[in-house]
């Protein structure tokens, strides 16, 4: 049966620039440098449990965006604009706004920061939440998401 997704791979334009961009996230391990096939192989968090992959030009140099999601835990979410942006990353939400107010998706229930690698490539960091899914809601703000369920209007 299937348990999760265990690996991803993007195409690059530049395999050692966008090697620079990745290893700089925190929990991003590298695995395997194959100089031959311009490419790099990362374990993400845990080794063995979940890879990601680069390579230049691979099919071709056409580089299409594309989209995935590292989850983190939702205690490290608040701290993870500054760390991105400290390191010269510009976050958004989901709506390509702003990042101080963080998106929920309550059909999930997770809440997520987004940002882009060197080629456009949409990155987000996600973090489940323990709340019960509601997916007769929009997409809300954190802190809406949290008055939503009783609790304080903690800046997120």
């Amino acid at each position: 049966m299937i348990q999760g997704i265990f690996e991803t791979h993007i195409n690059v334009s530049d395999y050692k620039k966008s090697a620079e961009f990745y290893e700089q996230l925190l929990h991003i391990i590298p695995l395997h440098h194959d100089p031959f096939r311009k490419s790099k192989f990362y374990w993400v968090g845990k080794p063995g449990e979940s890879m990601l992959g680069i390579r230049e030009n691979y099919p071709s140099s056409l580089i299409q965006r594309q989209h995935f999601a590292f989850r983190i835990a939702l205690e490290d979410m608040p701290q993870a604009r500054s760390y991105l942006e400290g390191l010269g990353i510009a976050t958004t939400n989901f709506f390509g706004e702003s990042a101080e107010q963080l998106s929920v998706f309550p059909f999930m229930p997770a809440v997520s920061i987004y940002f882009q690698d060197p080629d456009g490539h949409s990155v987000e960091l996600l973090a489940m939440l323990e709340d019960q899914p509601r997916a007769d809601l929009e997409i809300m703000s954190w802190e809406e998401w949290e008055t939503l369920h009783g609790r304080s209007k903690t800046q997120h």
